[in-house]
């Protein structure tokens, strides 16, 4: 059985690289934009687009699954003061990735690799843990996604510059305020 790739994009900074990549290799793939953290909604548009503009230019499906806050809000209450990298975040993947392996089961996709842990200011080894712990709860296979080293992050920071990406100065959640 071929492998077809439902891939979870945060953001079109973190994703440029990957989606690049898996592209050129011809890989079946879509790009999924699941992130009822972002905040506010006028921010979440900003991603979306520029998450699909990517999509666009390398030719890539591209699926927008419900913006949901409230949900987020309650997953993650009580940890509103917790720090980046902290038991807030590691709850915020867990929802994101066992959503988008439930959508990948109901849809045919026989696995789910999501770009949350390309960014410097997130931790890999807590993505990738939230990631095998949903995958074990939903029966889809998680798919680990380097997006760092073997000159990744060089191809991430040219694909910025060169398509003019939107880059945000934030992960997405304000816990306690609508920023």
């Amino acid at each position: 059985m071929d492998k077809k790739l439902l891939l979870l994009s945060c953001c079109a900074p973190c994703s440029c690289a990957v989606i690049k990549k898996l592209a050129e290799e011809k890989a079946d793939f879509a790009v999924v934009f699941y992130n009822p953290n972002i905040r506010p909604y006028a921010e979440y548009c900003k991603r979306r687009d520029e998450n699909e503009r990517i999509c666009q230019i390398y030719n890539v499906p591209f699926i927008e699954l419900e913006y949901d806050n409230e949900t987020w809000c309650q997953a993650t209450q009580g940890l509103e003061n917790e720090p980046e990298r902290g038991r807030r975040c590691s709850i915020c993947f867990h929802l994101r990735l066992k959503h988008v392996m439930e959508y990948a089961l109901a849809n045919g996709y026989t696995h789910v690799g999501s770009v949350l842990g390309v960014s410097r200011y997130k931790n890999l080894a807590q993505v990738n843990t939230m990631a095998y712990q949903a995958s074990a709860e939903t029966g889809v296979p998680y798919v680990e996604i380097e997006g760092r080293k073997h000159g990744m992050q060089e191809l991430r920071q040219q694909l910025i510059k060169e398509l003019e990406l939107y880059n945000q100065d934030y992960c997405g959640c304000h816990p306690r305020e609508d920023k």
